[in-house]
């Protein structure tokens, strides 16, 4: 067997090394692997992944944990590097040309007149979007013209002006393979009783409600649809609102505000950062789903309290997600349970990805790991990936639901989903149950489990790196020069394959990739044609870059022993 660095710590030789050769010690790797090789017998993991067994971790875990980071090539991040250092060269000289009226500008920019105000546009801020992210926009923003379901119709655009303005032909791009579309269980689609049920209650009670929930804006699918959500994630009560991402930035500000602490993992989403940051809270990041790190952070929060009066904090919020859009990781949930017990703090879980994709019910990350509902305080998702719709909820104990009543001002001030939202919010979920008489929804989350698998190891078979975990549909497969984000979308649309490319600043500079979402719609036919196209598109473009050596994730027993504080 090929020899890596988890399995050369294991057997004495070495330490671990991390990613863009970072020390391990650093993020508390040395330490905790050392004492996980001290107390464990010896075992060998595949040289791709590492996997915590559930003995590992006092038996917190019911079932392996297996994730794949593989460390990026040394020579590739050196290249890379140069890539966006030329890119950067050339940006400079553009702007130069630009000042002077040599090239023509188009960017948005201050009235000659207005050139002693304070700028609305932050010219350097822009420097990106204009000198890099314009070079490769033509890979994004493509309209569609069918629902996005295991296949779609594209509209056709060209551009005469390098991407800064597009066309469009006319010509529609039809049945390409979406791999880039959240839905998960396939249940965006306009036919079936999801879509039927949708079409009924448009006919009943409209398109819009015209009013808040506090209001004339509550109707009786609403109560309808919150108890069935509560039944669903097994909790006492919940709430639903309009918009996803006001779910999050609009509730935590009700939940937490000043002399409160908020625990943050680095790689939280946009509307949870803006969420904190609304509130008034203190905010602290802890490394991605290290523990180590986050019972530092926990510990000097009990031990010292709050900033120059050292009261303790009114209360402390840990805030994670399910599943990480980007890496497609999944939350160490029970270790993170034990910590949020251990220290009497409050839990977060945003389970915007992994409602409905994870779990032998569906059920999301708490049913993935068969732990208790109510171990978590606030359970957060969305509607948007698995359940086809739009809008999320807030669930949890009653005592909380009618707290965010009043206080949320997405509660109070937004107005109520629309009918047909909820009638397709409604179907899908009791689909999901099995309460319509059919074992379609089962089927599907099990189609979506095995088709994940499926995917994510024929791609590590084929040499490309892959990370996340293994039961996670979102796929990020690593392009890392930033020209290979624009190269790699095109080729695989003239192969009708619709991708979805992500670079700087939405991750690390030298960590662009193109990240593929599986569907429990996809067929393994179709599955096979895309996994062709993206070898013969890899091969083209050079990007099997693994070397089969991964860094191993954090691998440790859980007691006093290894948390403990991390040196800076």
């Amino acid at each position: 067997m090929t020899e890596s660095p988890a399995t050369k710590l294991v057997n004495g030789d070495e330490c671990p090394r991390v990613k863009n050769g970072l020390k391990a010690e650093r993020n508390g790797l040395e330490k905790s692997l050392h004492r996980c090789h001290e107390r464990q017998p010896k075992h060998h993991c595949h040289p791709e992944e590492e996997e915590v067994h559930a003995a590992s971790h006092g038996g917190l875990y019911s079932r392996p944990f297996i994730e794949s980071f593989e460390e990026t090539p040394m020579l590739v991040a050196v290249f890379t590097y140069m890539s966006y250092g030329i890119l950067t060269i050339f940006g400079y000289l553009r702007d130069f040309l630009r000042h002077w009226k040599i090239e023509r500008c188009n960017i948005a920019r201050e009235k000659e007149e207005q050139k002693d105000f304070v700028p609305l546009y932050q010219d350097f801020e822009n420097f990106y979007n204009r000198n890099i992210y314009m070079r490769i926009r033509d890979s994004w923003n493509r309209p569609l013209c069918s629902v996005p379901g295991a296949k779609m119709d594209l509209l056709e655009q060209v551009t005469y002006d390098y991407n800064w303005t597009f066309h469009y032909t006319g010509r529609v791009m039809q049945d390409v393979i979406n791999l880039g579309s959240y839905n998960y269980l396939g249940f965006a689609d306009n036919t079936g009783p999801c879509a039927d049920s949708a079409a009924e209650a448009t006919m009943k009670y409209g398109v819009g409600v015209a009013s808040t929930r506090q209001e004339i804006g509550n109707l009786d699918r609403h109560e309808e649809m919150e108890k069935l959500v509560a039944k669903f994630l097994g909790v006492e009560s919940a709430m639903t609102f309009g918009m996803g991402f006001a779910t999050n930035s609009m509730n935590i500000p009700a939940l937490s505000g000043k002399g409160c602490l908020i625990l943050s993992d680095e790689l939280n989403h946009a509307s949870l950062v803006l969420g904190a940051r609304l509130s008034g809270s203190t905010i602290r990041v802890f490394k991605h789903n290290n523990m180590q790190s986050l019972e530092k952070l926990l510990r000097e929060a009990i031990i010292h309290g709050q900033p120059r009066t050292h009261r303790p904090w009114k209360k402390i919020l840990i805030v994670v997600e399910g599943i990480y859009s980007m890496e497609g990781s999944v939350v160490r949930l029970p270790e993170v349970i034990a910590l949020k017990k251990r220290y009497r703090a409050y839990l977060y879980l945003d389970e915007a990805h992994s409602i409905g994709a994870l779990g032998p019910r569906g059920r999301g990350v708490v049913d993935y790991f068969g732990l208790d509902p109510c171990d978590v305080d606030v359970m957060m998702g969305t509607f948007t990936k698995s359940f086809g719709a739009a809008g999320g909820y807030i669930a949890g104990k009653r005592e909380l639901i009618e707290y965010l009543r009043s206080h949320s001002h997405s509660a109070v001030y937004a107005t109520s989903m629309s009918p047909p939202v909820m009638e397709q919010i409604i179907t899908s979920m009791k689909c999901i149950m099995g309460e319509d008489g059919t074992t379609v929804g089962c089927e599907r989350v099990q189609q979506l489990a095995k088709n994940t698998v499926y995917f994510r190891k024929r791609l590590r078979e084929m040499g490309f790196i892959i990370y996340g975990n293994e039961g996670s549909p979102v796929v990020p497969m690593m392009l890392y020069m930033p020209a290979k984000i624009g190269a790699f979308a095109r080729e695989m649309l003239k192969r009708n394959i619709g991708v979805v490319g992500v670079g700087f600043p939405a991750t690390p500079i030298i960590e662009s990739r193109a990240r593929f979402c599986i569907s429990a719609a996809h067929t393994k036919d179709v599955l096979d044609t895309a996994l062709s196209v993206i070898s013969e598109v890899g091969d083209l473009l050079q990007l099997k870059y693994s070397r089969r050596k991964i860094q191993p994730s954090l691998a440790r027993p859980f007691d006093d022993d290894v948390y403990e504080d991390i040196d800076d």
